[in-house]
């Protein structure tokens, strides 16, 4: 119980600093945003950042996980990290330059033709992710997760803090008179104001994390790196594929909703804003996992692992369901972080939330294959998943526009989790109580279904179907308690000791 108590700790911990900086997000700018551009503008915003997410999984190229298998052991760690980090220095200094050459290019590709600013910018920001990364990965190895989360949180602020500079302050400065403002601001081009506070943002992080990098011993060894490389191949297509089924539903929208280029990044718009509802959800998998990742490589030595992950893994799927039920039973309210313009997507919601909760129990099942290191048996299943995907995305898209990728997304994971536990089960059992987390799922969904369903035919006011929506949230409390009545028994007999 101890072990869980520390990964809930250090999950709460991870999950402060996403939950904190996300909740800045949510709340300072997904409103501003959102209310300040249009569906067009904001789609943008959307489309270039599904790009950077692809690209960082491409310029990390897993080291940061090998890092994890090659350094938990204390002996080991400063070979791994200094090799892991001149690798990554290297290769990130190669992909940059030429993404920096070539920028014009690709803005032209990606039908920005007149803004190769916005590549030269994500390329740098990028850059400093991909540099980042392994000195993350060191202080999560370490279990230091509160340097880790306080690094993170100034990250936000620091964009925060541009992203208000350029798009308030400067244009007040310039209605005073103050005309040196006007060589920081551009009105014509201030969607890019958005890009340039994140790359001033992953800057300040980098210097943040500089002491770490200094501190290493720079001895780069070639047969340590081989086998790092060899054993992060496999999750290099992993982790692409996981990008692909995250974010490949957005270019493909831009281009097949129809023969209107700006209707399909106004679509774009819809859909990145109505993923934003569903950050609760997502951050919540992202903090789990932080804290997961090291946490099974700590501990695949113990002779009871099975039943310690089989435990995580219903931890996860109760937490993630309450969270499903929480956030959708008081959509009416949340609703309105998002501009008038761009609260027409919420319909993708719920399928985006179950779509996280599900990605969540993929991280629980496919941890099996990086601890007995079959991790080509991780590519197969996320290169299948990168397949449902794309071919459900490119179907549904002409019909349901926005709604596509939000049901591709839970489809796919959906896959992926079933066939990361019955290949678990064949490889490297753990005998997770399945039958229990369906009933924690089937429960929420339920408990939502039923929500839609009263209010369709009764039709009340905002407060009266919060209360309404408070009273099945109550309700579905209720059946965890009576599903749960055992392990309630024993925590409350421990909570008496």
């Amino acid at each position: 119980m101890s072990l869980l108590k520390k990964l809930a700790g250090e999950t709460a911990i991870y999950g402060t600093s996403s939950i904190l900086s996300r909740l800045l997000h949510f709340v300072i700018l997904t409103p501003f945003l959102t209310y300040y551009f249009t569906k067009q503008e904001y789609g943008v915003v959307t489309d270039l950042y599904a790009w950077a997410a692809l690209l960082l999984v491409i310029y990390t190229y897993r080291m940061e996980t090998a890092f994890f298998r090659f350094g938990s052991k204390e002996s080991d760690m400063e070979r791994s990290f200094s090799t892991a980090a001149i690798s990554l220095l290297a290769s990130t200094a190669v992909l940059t330059v030429l993404f920096l050459i070539f920028a014009p290019e690709i803005a032209r590709w990606l039908h920005y033709p007149d803004r190769p600013e916005y590549v030269r910018w994500f390329a740098l920001i990028i850059a400093f992710d991909a540099l980042a990364a392994i000195p993350f990965a060191r202080l999560r190895l370490e279990n230091r997760p509160i340097r880790f989360a306080v690094i993170k949180t100034l990250n936000i602020l620091v964009n925060i803090f541009f992203i208000f500079f350029f798009l308030k302050i400067c244009p007040w400065l310039l209605e005073q008179g103050y005309e040196w403002a006007g060589g920081l601001y551009n009105s014509e081009r201030e969607i890019g104001y958005v890009f340039l506070s994140n790359l001033l943002a992953s800057g300040s992080v980098l210097l943040f994390l500089a002491p770490l990098l200094l501190k290493a011993q720079w001895t780069f060894e070639a047969g340590l790196w081989k086998r790092m490389l060899r054993y992060a191949a496999p999750l290099i297509v992993v982790g692409v594929a996981g990008i692909v089924n995250q974010f490949v539903g957005i270019p493909l929208l831009k281009e097949l909703a129809s023969d209107d280029l700006g209707y399909n990044i106004a679509q774009v718009g819809l859909y990145g804003a109505a993923a934003k509802l569903a950050v609760l959800m997502n951050l919540f998998t992202q903090a789990f996992n932080y804290a997961a990742e090291p946490f099974f490589f700590r501990n695949a030595a113990r002779e009871d692992k099975s039943t310690l992950y089989a435990q995580v893994g219903q931890g996860f799927t109760l937490v993630g369901c309450l969270a499903f039920v929480g956030i959708m039973l008081y959509m009416d309210v949340i609703q309105y972080y998002l501009g008038a313009d761009l609260r027409g997507g919420l319909a993708v919601v719920p399928f985006l939330l179950m779509a996280y909760l599900f990605l969540g129990l993929y991280y629980n099942f496919s941890i099996w294959y990086k601890l007995a290191d079959r991790t080509i048996i991780g590519g197969y299943i996320a290169t299948a998943g990168s397949v449902i995907t794309i071919g459900l995305n490119v179907w549904l898209i002409p019909r349901y526009g926005y709604l596509a990728p939000g049901l591709a997304a839970l489809a796919c994971y959906s896959f992926m989790a079933a066939a990361s536990y019955l290949t678990g089960q064949r490889y490297y059992p753990i005998h997770y109580p399945v039958g229990r987390m369906a009933l924690y799922i089937l429960g929420a969904i339920a408990a939502y279904a039923l929500s839609l369903l009263l209010q369709k035919s009764y039709t009340p006011g905002l407060a009266a179907g919060l209360a309404l929506n408070t009273v099945l949230l109550l309700g579905y409390l209720s059946f965890l308690a009576v599903l749960e009545r055992q392990g309630l028994r024993r925590l409350v007999r421990q909570l008496r000791k």
